[in-house]
């Protein structure tokens, strides 16, 4: 579990994903809400440029450099590659004031799929998903809105199964039609089929 520095529900959000079942790794801030929601993790890194104050000498910390070719949280999902891991949960991701972290925690979705592993990027509301040529299943999940964007090319290939508006191996294109937004599931299971490319898939209620 990576925890960012995005605001978030924390109490609400760790009822769902339980911190007692992961290795937690906290990107800077992510830290103090960490501490809020009543969670330790194991290890937190970051320069700490977002944070009011470093972690007292009882938590295991990385410190970084302010000047680097990496975010923190991409630092973090390296670190937690480096132990051996390669299943990441990332919370505190979405949002908050730079949308240019959100894009790039984005990045750290593709760079764990690069690398191997797998990634979910989550908050109380949002689950983000990289697929590459996979599918995914949903369950128990009637009524929640899906969309779906190709993602690192101009293209992906798609079908879906339970939802209002289905497709049979149809091409989603940047800037064209049909886009892939505000879709809807209708039936339990539903799927998100990625037949050639990669896409983003976001499950929100």
């Amino acid at each position: 579990m990576i925890i960012g520095a995005a605001p978030l529900d924390g109490r609400k959000l760790f009822k769902e994903f339980d911190p007692r079942h992961y290795y937690v790794i906290c990107a800077d801030a992510g830290y103090e809400t960490a501490l809020d929601a009543g969670v330790q993790p194991d290890l937190v890194v970051g320069d700490f440029d977002s944070a009011k104050e470093l972690p007292p000498k009882t938590v295991k910390y990385v410190s970084l450099p302010v000047d680097k070719d990496v975010t923190d949280t991409m630092f973090a999902v390296m670190k937690g590659f480096n132990l051996g891991f390669n299943s990441f949960l990332l919370l505190g991701c979405l949002g908050g004031k730079r949308f240019d972290h959100t894009l790039a925690n984005l990045e750290v979705l593709q760079y764990i799929r690069e690398h191997g592993g797998h990634g979910i990027m989550a908050d109380e509301h949002t689950k983000i998903f990289l697929l590459h040529d996979e599918k995914l299943k949903m369950t128990s999940m009637v009524g929640a809105g899906v969309s779906v964007f190709p993602y690192n090319g101009s293209a992906c290939l798609v079908s879906y199964l339970g939802l209002k508006y289905p497709l049979n191996h149809e091409q989603l294109s940047c800037g064209c039609l049909p886009m892939g937004v505000s879709n809807q599931i209708i039936s339990d299971p539903a799927e998100v089929r990625v037949h050639n490319g990669s896409a983003l898939v976001v499950v929100g209620q």
